[in-house]
């Protein structure tokens, strides 16, 4: 029984991370877009359109999000995908450790929107993706592969 408790917290904190990070990443995309969201991200020191450089840092952002949710599919075993073992090991621990450097980051921005809504996303985004780090590396039964015989042909 311990262990399908095990099985479901990862998982459920697979989930909620890939929905957290799946919506930092779309953030992310406006931001770059241009949206004028200045003043509640990258410290919040632009009113705003942020300035090209910190729109490239977003699209940069975006990239890592984009690959944060794969690590957290492949650590979890919700994902198909084949990817090393020590790529979603090793890479869902730095993701914990760059969460909680986003974290303090955010805490410790002057802009009110990082310091009381994106703090406390990135510390639960943290929490999740240490308990999918911490759990057992979830690998999901290997699919048939090949040509199905055929039904029904006499």
């Amino acid at each position: 029984m311990s262990d399908m408790r095990t099985e479901v917290s990862v998982r459920t904190a697979a989930l909620i991370a890939t929905v957290g990070l799946a919506a930092m990443a779309v953030y992310q995309l406006v931001l770059a877009a241009g949206a004028p969201f200045g003043e509640a991200a990258w410290g919040g020191t632009h009113e705003g359109q942020l300035p090209t450089t910190l729109r490239i840092g977003s699209g940069v952002s975006l990239a890592v999000y984009a690959v944060a949710v794969a690590v957290i599919f492949q650590r979890s075993g919700l994902s198909h995908l084949r990817l090393p073992h020590v790529l979603d090991r090793i890479g869902s621990w730095v993701l914990v450790a760059l969460l909680m450097l986003g974290t303090v980051a955010n805490f410790l921005s002057q802009s009110p929107w990082e310091r009381f809504l994106l703090g406390p996303i990135t510390l639960l985004l943290a929490g999740a993706c240490l308990v999918v780090a911490i759990g057992p590396r979830h690998v999901p039964e290997p699919t048939p592969s090949g040509p199905r015989p055929l039904q029904g042909s006499h």
